[in-house]
């Protein structure tokens, strides 16, 4: 095939040829392996040419003429001004030599977020992390904004998160043995487009099928109808938001009340039932859990609850939770109580049963697949312990030297005098970014390494423009992935966009520190170096891959994975004492003694109710809706907000919300019609599409549009953490609760388009 000629790329969002005409790349051509490419590399297309690319090192004007700390009211308003790249490593040489010197270590915040490239070498929290532990260390962040909540409750229940997220039981399990899949937050395929590492193959459309036509039932458990494809023929339950965890506790009301609970499994392979089932009888609080009481919370009939109960209990069955459902205040609670609920069907480590982390969440979730431990760039040792859940940014630096409860211990933050960001954009993952705006005043001094001009560029002091991933050579080596891709530089860096391991080269050779960082090997040694020992580290499993020089001259090799399926648990259940988890048990544990002992009244150890502050349970009157932020469907994140496939989604410029017609007909709302979203945190703009497949008092918008606040603080571009709470999930796994938010909407009365307020002027 012609195609196969062209060079060859690989994303988080996919594998793809890419087409040069010109010296510029014209197109993106579905990888010939891949039987479901996603649609988003094609916006790069435009916006490599995009007016938004950063092609020269800038510094904001007033950072520029009176040094640290100037102006910083001033971030995200004022003018840049193009410097020398000799200018730019000396800036930032001497504020990292000020700030480590005078402060310590800890008062730099190195910000990265892993999903700027596919590649193995360019992957810019490895470069910027490996030159701040060179440098004498930085504070970190830990876990996601993506699941945090469960990264620190599910350890507490399973021993470890990680491990069991990347052994979720796979597709062809479930279609071979389920009879019942039940999908708290849906099986979104649009988020199944990304993976973390790069994707040669897309499998989830493919496996959600697959379980269809094996008459597997579905049952779509969530707001919006189109949670789940129309294809898949899924019996949807309307909940309201946030409310998941009171429906799973009523399920395991019921199958105690007819006594479907398999308590052989509760005695061999758990803790704490006892606890779980005294508190579903309402023993503690005086509340059963029953379907009758989980209905006033959820807004579903409670025969309905009542009839899925007793269909789980008697068909082989799957508890799908989405990662969607962490994100809420309690977040770590609709977890705990699928689990519980599992537990007590007793179908855990069986094939096709049990409970999944969210399939189509990514596209490696539910695949046959085993770890692949490739190697990555060293990182070296931090020598800084301070870090903060990476949710609490803006906690971190409006309130130095407080304390905080996290995970059991009571921490104190930091007082942060520089942050230092590549790859990634907080304006965009954060929550209430009016307030995460005032808190980016408070530093003396914010760096940004990146390709664009996003909202966190606009609002640092240094920007140091780097080259994307069709501007330079690197291995797609993804640990979940079977396909092993040599990404090929299409096209030269832009300006003088350089790639980030030679930006933080030059950097740290002003700081005498030059050898410590490279080890005397360019970025081709590095290449090499990860590329020979992931050979090695693949041997020892009885894998293998090419050399070097044949991959580069093939493109791309395929891994053979597992010719089985992946069954979580699997193993534990068939031995739970040569399988122990890593709990104190060595068991499940429905209740946590030590969750119980850290004493924290939002989350006692054991899977409970507690409403959020911000439900339709609270609403003052129903002119408030409530606000869901979902994944989108034609980019990652925010990634390509500027490109075409973004822009052609848009409507008369603006990024669409999607209405209940019960709720546009109520509120004077049509389609089509502009309108502001507001709540007390701020406003956006969008365009209303009325939809019937979003329940009454729901709002659904895309993220990851640009954040582009006007003079009072409304975002032009729509983007909805403007409005989204910036409270932790609770004081065990202060994640993110974006999805516990309440919203007005209201006509946009301005006919004039809707100016772009975002800067990028030079001087």
């Amino acid at each position: 095939m012609p195609e196969q000629k062209l060079p060859l790329t690989s994303t988080h969002w996919g594998a793809y040829r890419v087409k040069v005409e010109d010296e510029r790349v014209t197109a993106l051509l579905p990888f010939e392996e891949d039987p479901d490419p996603s649609p988003i590399g094609q916006g790069i297309v435009s916006a490599m040419q995009d007016d938004t690319r950063i092609l020269h090192p800038m510094v904001r004007e007033s950072w520029l003429r009176d040094g640290p700390g100037a102006r910083t009211d001033l971030r995200g308003k004022e003018p840049f001004v193009q410097v020398s790249w000799k200018q730019a490593e000396s800036f930032v040489a001497a504020e990292l030599d000020r700030v480590r010197r005078g402060f310590g270590n800890q008062a730099i915040y190195g910000g990265s977020y892993g999903w700027a490239s596919a590649g193995r070498f360019h992957h810019a929290q490895s470069q910027i992390h490996r030159f701040l532990n060179c440098i004498g260390g930085y504070t970190k962040s830990v876990n996601t904004y993506s699941f945090a909540a469960a990264e620190v409750a599910v350890p507490h229940i399973l021993g470890d998160y990680r491990k069991f997220l990347n052994t979720t039981t796979s597709w062809d399990s479930v279609a071979e043995h389920a009879e019942l899949l039940v999908a708290f937050g849906g099986i979104p395929l649009k988020n199944g487009q990304i993976d973390n590492g790069g994707i040669g193959r897309h499998i989830q459309r493919a496996g959600l099928m697959e379980a269809v036509r094996a008459n597997v039932r579905i049952v779509n458990v969530s707001p919006d109808r189109s949670a789940i494809a129309p294809q898949a023929r899924a019996d949807w339950m309307a909940i309201r938001p946030c409310t998941d965890t009171a429906m799973l506790l009523a399920i395991g009301h019921e199958l105690l009340r007819i006594d479907r609970v398999d308590h052989a499994f509760l005695e061999r392979y758990t803790v704490g039932s006892d606890r779980v089932f005294a508190y579903l009888q309402g023993q503690d609080d005086g509340i059963a859990k029953s379907p009758e009481w989980a209905a006033e919370i959820c807004g579903v009939d409670a025969e309905e609850i009542r009839a899925l109960a007793r269909d789980m209990a008697t068909k082989r069955t799957m508890i799908s939770v989405s990662w969607s459902l962490t994100r809420q205040r309690f977040g770590e609670q609709p977890y705990w109580a699928a689990i519980s609920v599992a537990a007590m069907l007793g179908q855990i480590g069986q094939p096709g049963t049990g409970f999944a982390f969210g399939y189509s969440a990514t596209n490696g979730i539910g695949a046959r697949r085993q770890h692949l431990p490739y190697a990555s760039l060293p990182q070296g040792e931090n020598p800084v312990k301070d870090f903060i859940p990476v949710a609490r940014i803006a906690d971190m630096l409006l309130h130095p030297n407080e304390t905080y409860r996290f995970n059991g211990e009571t921490k104190q933050y930091p007082e942060i005098k520089l942050v230092y960001w590549a790859g990634g954009n907080p304006f965009h993952h954060h929550q209430d970014l009016n307030r995460l705006r005032r808190a980016w005043q408070r530093p003396d001094t914010i760096i940004t390494q990146d390709w664009c001009w996003t909202a966190t560029a606009n609002h640092s002091d240094i920007v140091l423009p780097c080259t994307n991933h069709l501007e330079r050579s690197d291995l797609a080596l993804s640990p979940r992935d079977a396909y092993v891709v040599a990404m090929e530089q299409a096209v030269a860096p832009a300006g003088e966009a350089r790639n980030d391991y030679d930006i933080l080269s030059g950097i740290a050779d002003r700081m005498g520190l030059g050898q410590a960082f490279t080890e005397g090997r360019s970025a081709e040694d590095w290449q090499r170096w990860i590329y020979h020992s992931s050979q090695q580290r693949l041997s020892e499993v009885g894998l293998s891959l090419p050399s070097l020089e044949t991959l580069r001259a093939q493109g791309w090799a395929k891994v053979e994975m597992p010719d089985k399926p992946t069954i979580m648990l699997q193993e534990f259940v068939a031995d739970p004492n040569a399988n122990a988890l890593k709990t104190p048990s060595g068991k499940i544990e429905l209740f946590s003694e030590t969750v119980s002992a850290f004493g924290d009244a939002d989350c006692p150890g054991y899977a409970w109710w507690r409403a959020p502050d911000e439900w339709l349970g609270n609403r003052k009157d129903d002119s408030w809706l409530h606000l869901l932020c979902v994944q989108p469907q034609n980019k990652l994140h925010s990634q390509l907000d500027q490109g075409s496939v973004c822009k052609g989604d848009k409507i008369r410029g603006l990024e669409p919300i999607q209405v209940s017609p019960s709720d546009a007909t109520r509120l004077d709302i049509e389609d089509g019609m502009r309108v502001e979203v507001h709540n007390s945190r701020g406003a956006i703009l969008a365009c209303v599409v009325v939809n019937p497949d979003i329940r009454a008092g729901v709002l659904r918008i895309n993220t990851g549009a640009w954040f582009d606040p006007d003079a009072n603080g409304r975002c032009l571009g729509g983007n909805p953490n403007v409005l989204t709470p910036d409270v932790g999930t609770s004081a065990l796994g202060q994640g993110p609760s974006a999805h516990s938010c309440l919203v007005q909407i209201r006509p946009f009365q301005d006919d004039a388009t809707p100016p772009l307020a975002l800067s990028t002027q030079q001087k």
